[in-house]
């Protein structure tokens, strides 16, 4: 595993690692998965799952992480600490 992966992940706020373990929970690792739940439910679609108010933030956040697992090619779960996800 990539040493700069896991200073990274390190470094992730709590909201951005719930989202990563919530991913692999929840939506089978799939971000895009996750991306078009929360679509739905910004457009009143029917939905998966409620994460939390601010859909938009979490949006970006989604964003942010997988453009850094495509980049980098790693999952970020692989890197959480003492969780399993």
């Amino acid at each position: 595993m990539s040493s700069a992966a896991q200073k990274w992940v390190d470094a992730l706020p709590p909201e951005e690692l719930m989202l990563v373990k919530l991913r692999e929970e929840l939506y089978s690792s799939s971000w895009e998965r996750m991306l078009a739940d929360l679509k739905d439910r910004l457009k009143g679609r029917p939905y998966i799952f409620k994460l939390v108010n601010r859909i938009q933030d979490d949006i970006a956040r989604i964003e942010k992480l997988q453009d850094y697992e495509k980049k980098n090619n790693v999952n970020l779960a692989e890197f959480l600490k003492g969780d399993k996800a």
